[in-house]
């Protein structure tokens, strides 16, 4: 490891340790002043109060991160998979999909359990959060049937039913960066719908390559 890749280390431990502490400083002032208590707590020397407060503000969880909440739970889904644009009956298959959420509510995971068809068992772990920063939702995924993980970034609609995502990754073919489009829509109180779309190879054109209808267990 070379000396300016230690010193990066060194530089963001403590850079995260500064800012832990900021955090936990300011909380106790605010606890402080809610049971009338005595004099606030000082500030970490080069932390002035508006960066404090920037900082407090990226980590707290808002109404996009209880958007993302209302998946929680335990879904049984039928799965559709198209092998090309011009696929007319698909693999048809099941899985169960697992959504938790953790960190204070700051973010779920979500876990994947499927029987592809011809392919056999497949399971893939997802994260997916709304970044109070960037103000976007974002998401990685990875999965028992591949070496690269998926970053994307995600829209929600005006009406808060479609969730879009576009997640980058590695066609394992071309070898070159490709986007999948992920389109989650709500559809019930406990029925969702989830699309998959990737690019042809040969025609360079955008089709379904899964579909899959989800029924949150009780």
């Amino acid at each position: 490891m070379s000396l300016n890749v230690r010193r990066s280390i060194i530089v963001s431990i403590v850079g995260l340790a500064v800012l832990a502490g900021s955090l936990a400083l300011a909380r106790s002032a605010q606890d402080s002043k809610s049971t009338g208590g005595g004099a606030e707590a000082q500030l970490p020397p080069g932390v002035n109060s508006e960066e404090l407060e920037a900082c407090i503000a990226a980590g707290t969880p808002g109404p996009q991160h209880e958007r993302l909440a209302k998946s929680v739970g335990v879904w049984h889904g039928k799965t559709q998979m198209f092998f090309g644009p011009d696929s007319s009956e698909p693999a048809r298959g099941e899985c169960t999909w697992t959504v938790t959420s953790i960190y204070g509510g700051r973010y779920i995971r979500a876990d994947l359990e499927a029987e592809l068809p011809g392919m056999g068992g497949f399971t893939g772990i997802g994260f997916a959060g709304f970044d109070n920063v960037s103000q976007q939702y974002v998401g990685t995924w990875l999965d028992s049937n591949s070496t690269g993980i998926m970053n994307g970034t995600g829209e929600l609609s005006s009406d808060g039913v479609t969730l879009s995502w576009k997640y980058n990754t590695n066609c394992p073919i071309t070898r070159r960066p490709t986007i999948v489009r992920e389109v989650q829509t709500t559809t019930g109180p406990d029925t969702m719908v989830f699309e998959m779309f990737t690019t042809d190879l040969h025609t360079g054109k955008e089709y379904k390559c899964m579909h899959i209808d989800f029924t949150r267990k009780p």
